[in-house]
Formats: C-alpha cells, sequence, structure tokens
C-alpha cells in the first residue's frame, strides 16, 4: 500500500486546504473533512480524465493508498477555537502560553519556533492523555 504524505493549512479567508506534499493534488473546503474529500475527488477525476485522454497518471491511483495528514499547531489551534471545541485559557494550560499571546497568533502573528514547538507539544501531551483514556 502506497502512502501520501498530505498537509492541512488554514486559509486566511477561514476555510481551509489541503495538498499533497509529493504530488501534484490539492483540495479546499470549509472544513478539514470537506476539504480532505474535495481532494480526494480531486485525485478521482484526474485519474478519470487521463484515462479517457490517453494522458499518464500517478501509478498510486491504480492502488489502494493511505494519505496521513499533518496539520501545523496555528492551524490546528484555530480550527478548534473556532469550533468552540477548546478555549485560549484551556490551551493556556496544556501550552503555558498566555492567552493574549495565544490570541495574537490565532490573528496573524507568527510564532517564534519556540512558540511553536510549545503549541505542539501541549496539542500532542493533549493527544496522548485522551488515547490513554481510549486504549
Amino acid at each position: 500500500m502506497v502512502t501520501i504524505e498530505a498537509i492541512i493549512e488554514r486559509a486566511e479567508d477561514g476555510t481551509y486546504c489541503v495538498y499533497c506534499k509529493n504530488d501534484i493534488f490539492s483540495g479546499a473546503g470549509v472544513s478539514i473533512d470537506d476539504a480532505k474529500a474535495d481532494m480526494k475527488e480531486q485525485m478521482e477525476f484526474y485519474k478519470k480524465t487521463a484515462i479517457e485522454k490517453g494522458f499518464k497518471y500517478p501509478l498510486f491511483l491504480d492502488q489502494e493508498y493511505q494519505i496521513n495528514y499533518t496539520i501545523d499547531a496555528i492551524s490546528l489551534m484555530k480550527y478548534y477555537v473556532k469550533a468552540g471545541i477548546l478555549s485560549l485559557s484551556g490551551i493556556e494550560k496544556i501550552t503555558g502560553i498566555n492567552q493574549k499571546q495565544l490570541w495574537s497568533y490565532l490573528n496573524g502573528t507568527k510564532p517564534r519556533k519556540t512558540q511553536s514547538d510549545r503549541i505542539e507539544i501541549g496539542f500532542k501531551k493533549l493527544y496522548e492523555d485522551m488515547y490513554s483514556i481510549f486504549a
């Protein structure tokens, strides 16, 4: 089975885009799930059109494949805050970064690498805690 690596990002207008790291495919939507579905539809459309027109296309489209998605920490934070699932107060507790600074990251300030790493580590710790409950 072929594994495709894809990146999820939140656009300035609040929508989401998904794009493959090493392939030409991408998708967009109002939610992460919509963007993922759009990319899969684009992949199938590309294959169908290539077959109809006699063009070459990536061979993995004829096989079973899986897509591993990666999302940057700020896009993940925006997603959960916008959805009302997490608050800045809660994210402050898992990252150690004050709410005012987190708010600025949600509104366009690019965090330094150390701050971005703290956010990522906080979410990974939250994931590990949640995963251990259901394991």
